[in-house]
């Protein structure tokens, strides 16, 4: 079974905040992006791989290859797992990815969405992939940093 000490959704995916407070809270030691976008893009995760700490290893997936290879895992390695969407996760869940808990960090206002949360705004799509996941017994917490108290996840299905 694979050691996941972190899922986040964060739409920037590695970041200073990842990287410095979020790892190191943690304990990662192996940042994993699920992005099917950013698994084909090497120009954008070579500007993430500088933002990641020096002491954790990256990788990019697609949702279908971590799904794959995520069993395979070392229990050394202390995975944390960067989506941009909760309809990532759910695919990650659903394609049995051992999530329990689902760190809700940045999801950017964009037409379409509504602000739930400090740095939360989500659509339609976004709450039924929350339901879902709170059906398959994940628990969700909305936390921009470790530092901060987390905020009432009720908010996401106002």
């Amino acid at each position: 079974m694979p050691n996941i000490v972190l899922t986040r959704i964060d739409n920037r995916l590695i970041h200073g905040q990842v990287a410095t407070q979020w790892c190191g809270s943690v304990g990662a030691n192996l940042l994993l992006v699920a992005n099917d976008a950013v698994s084909q893009d090497t120009m954008r995760q070579s500007l993430m791989k500088m933002a990641a700490p020096g002491y954790a290893q990256t990788r990019f997936f697609s949702i279908d290859k971590t799904i794959q290879i995520i069993g395979k895992a070392s229990p050394k390695q202390m995975i944390a797992i960067i989506c941009e969407t909760p309809q990532d996760v759910l695919k990650l869940v659903e394609g049995g990815v051992p999530i329990t808990k689902v760190n809700i960090g940045n999801m950017h206002m964009s037409e379409g969405k509504r602000q739930v949360a400090t740095s939360v705004a989500v659509d339609d799509s976004d709450v039924e992939a929350f339901r879902k996941l709170q059906e398959a017994g994940v628990e969700l917490e909305i936390r921009r940093v470790p530092q901060t108290a987390p905020e009432d996840v009720g908010k996401l299905f106002v």
